[in-house]
């Protein structure tokens, strides 16, 4: 329980919960699905009713580099979750080459219950040569296609010259 810690106490202060805890789901766009009989679906009763069969969870659910020195390259990883019952696929839509970004993951199908890693890799460098005097932000949405919807990842950076 949440109310009393290791030692059967109660607690003085609120346990606070990380964002991927607390059921905040990525911003997403649904697809319109044609159903395909041999994509693996349940066909199980209880199951039935219920339409979202295969999700995905991202944690963290967005990527803030913070300040970032021009020229260098930066690297995080993100853990994408299958939380769905079904086995699903999906793709990483690479952001375009003036965004610095790329992802590296491994491609192929992931079955209920288990993960994969998105490496997200930033080359901190300057839109148009410009000096502005301060840090300039980056921001960019990568888009992650599953086969139900697309899930936006937002990556965020400050770039200092």
């Amino acid at each position: 329980s949440l109310m009393v810690d290791v030692t059967g106490q109660t607690r003085k202060e609120q346990v606070i919960l990380p964002l991927y805890l607390q059921g905040k789901k990525p911003p997403t766009i649904p697809n319109k699905k044609i159903e395909d009989p041999a994509s693996g679906k349940v066909s199980i009763s209880s199951l039935a009713t219920r339409q979202d069969l295969t999700s995905f969870q991202l944690i963290p659910p967005r990527v803030t580099f913070g300040v970032l020195k021009e020229g260098c390259v930066y690297a995080t990883t993100v853990i994408m979750k299958n939380v769905g019952v079904n086995f699903s696929r999906f793709r990483v839509k690479q952001p375009p080459p003036y965004t610095g970004l790329r992802v590296m993951y491994t491609p192929g199908p992931v079955a209920a219950g288990l993960q994969v890693e998105l490496e997200i890799e930033i080359f901190a460098m300057l839109f148009g040569g410009k000096d502005a005097g301060g840090p300039e932000e980056i921001s960019h949405d990568i888009e992650i296609l599953t086969e139900t919807e697309t899930l936006l990842l937002p990556v965020k950076a400050n770039i200092l010259v």
